[in-house]
């Protein structure tokens, strides 16, 4: 399972300048996920980052660099991959780590 460690290290960055103690890494979706209050929020993978955004993810399929998720061949609401070129500047990775932080106040946990 491979990802981009300099992303994962990234995201550990971002989320420790947003005060998150919560945090919680696990290997899934063919990356490391970062887990904030026990529910999936952003995860690094091998050339892209995926966030979990909302409804807002709708909007963000528009965007360069920006694609929905699939699993068993339908897409589901609320995550977005981000491409690299979608996050060149710190600007925008950090607008993407914004949003998904705060989605996460209103996702719901998965079952376990």
């Amino acid at each position: 399972m491979a990802y981009d460690e300099q992303l994962a290290d990234k995201i550990r960055e971002a989320l420790a300048a947003h005060n998150i103690t919560d945090v919680e890494e696990k290997k899934m979706f063919r990356g490391l996920c970062f887990m904030v209050n026990g529910k999936m929020c952003v995860c690094a993978s091998q050339n892209e980052m995926l966030c979990r955004i909302g409804p807002e993810y709708v909007d963000a399929l528009e965007l360069n660099g920006v694609r929905g998720m699939i699993r068993n061949g339908k897409t589901l609401k609320d995550f977005v991959f981000v491409s690299n070129e979608a996050m060149k500047t710190k600007k925008e990775f950090d607008s993407w780590i914004s949003k998904a932080l705060s989605f996460n106040k209103f996702a719901k946990a998965s079952k376990k």
